[in-house]
């Protein structure tokens, strides 16, 4: 069962940044999941699969699996790209597509 390691991304129902700078280890799933016979809800066994953890930093998401002895993967993150957009332009007199508003 290898951990994984990520930075949260940034929640796509809000504008803002809050929580999208944790990094976040979860463990495997070792156990499949199947459905209960009473209700058809789906679980599994694997109670670890439950856990998140939330570190401030990459390096100490690493020093904890490593502490724990516990096998563990980085993912990448993938950076914002950020594009500057100024009000004013939408008035420009220069504007190549039509003011629509």
């Amino acid at each position: 069962m290898t951990a994984r390691i990520y930075k949260q991304p940034k929640s796509a129902g809000q504008s803002g940044l809050y929580g999208a700078r944790n990094w976040i280890f979860e463990y495997g799933q070792s156990a499949p999941h199947r459905p209960t016979p009473l209700m058809g809800w789906t679980g599994s066994s694997d109670t670890k699969a439950q856990v998140r953890l939330k570190f401030g930093s990459r390096e100490e998401a690493e020093a904890y699996a490593r502490r724990h002895a516990i096998p563990y993967k980085v993912e990448p993150t993938v950076e914002r790209i950020r594009v500057p957009k100024v009000y004013a332009d939408n008035f420009a007199t220069d504007r190549i597509q039509n003011w629509t508003h």
